[in-house]
């Protein structure tokens, strides 16, 4: 049985993966849905063509994640695809957010993610593929949204040194590198402070960051970088000493 396992399937780009994935993948038996709340889950569900699996478990909870790894054995499966989009990020200083919520970030943005990329490896093979929603954060380290883009820098870095490990048995990984997305995630990230205005004037479509993000996949690209804004951040993080960006940016505070 071929399935495509995709966390943080409820709302927002790990929604429009499963939406994009069902629509435009014919040799897939089943999709497996991966988050907390359920009732989105079964919305998103209903207008699906393929069989869908609903599996409602935090990604941090070590019991679900035995369970987990007990369901792919059971089922004797072959994962095509893991889309891991499960994370969350918030914005404020260090010192003025709660700890366990910064620790949270660090749990389900790198813990998690690694996990569930490890527990799924046995069951992969030639030409499947990993997806891994890193971040534009990523690409240095961000003032005022430190935890959020140190984490994510962990799973940039973490896909490409896995993509060069799985050459050898012709499995893919590509970290997903977008910017500002039009989803849900601002409601939870804005909770202790806003992000720079700047930010919202290259605000892009989940649509159009998941489509490029498959495509991109396919190609066997390491990274996926949507839009010319993020990929001119990208190359003047790579020109630049972040020192000297790092600086710059308070200027838009």
């Amino acid at each position: 049985m071929n399935v495509v396992v995709i966390t943080g399937a409820s709302s927002g780009i790990g929604q429009e993966f499963a939406l994009q994935i069902d629509t435009g993948f014919s040799n897939i038996d089943e999709i497996w849905l991966v988050a907390r709340r359920k009732e989105r889950m079964e919305e998103l569900a209903q207008v699906m063509e393929h069989k869908t699996r609903l599996i409602v478990m935090d990604v941090n909870d070590e019991y679900a994640m035995d369970d987990f790894e007990k369901l792919l054995y059971d089922c004797d499966c072959k994962v095509r695809m893991l889309i891991n989009c499960a994370g969350y990020g918030v914005f404020g200083a260090v010192e003025d957010m709660e700890l366990e919520e910064q620790l949270g970030m660090i749990r389900t943005n790198c813990e998690a993610l690694t996990r569930l990329t490890y527990l799924c490896l046995p069951y992969m093979s030639k030409n499947s593929r990993i997806i891994n929603l890193a971040s534009s954060a990523a690409f240095m380290p961000q003032a005022g949204f430190a935890v959020y883009a140190a984490s994510k820098s962990y799973v940039l870095s973490f896909s490409r040194g896995l993509n060069e490990e799985l050459r050898k048995r012709h499995i893919y990984v590509t970290a997903v590198c977008p910017g500002p997305v039009r989803t849900e995630f601002f409601d939870i990230a804005e909770r202790y402070g806003s992000s720079l205005a700047i930010k919202k004037l290259v605000m892009a479509e989940a649509e159009d960051v998941v489509n490029q993000a498959l495509r991109d996949s396919y190609l066997k690209k390491s990274m996926s970088v949507y839009s010319l804004p993020i990929k001119g951040f990208l190359a003047l993080t790579k020109c630049w000493p972040h020192e000297v960006l790092l600086t710059a940016t308070r200027l838009f505070k």
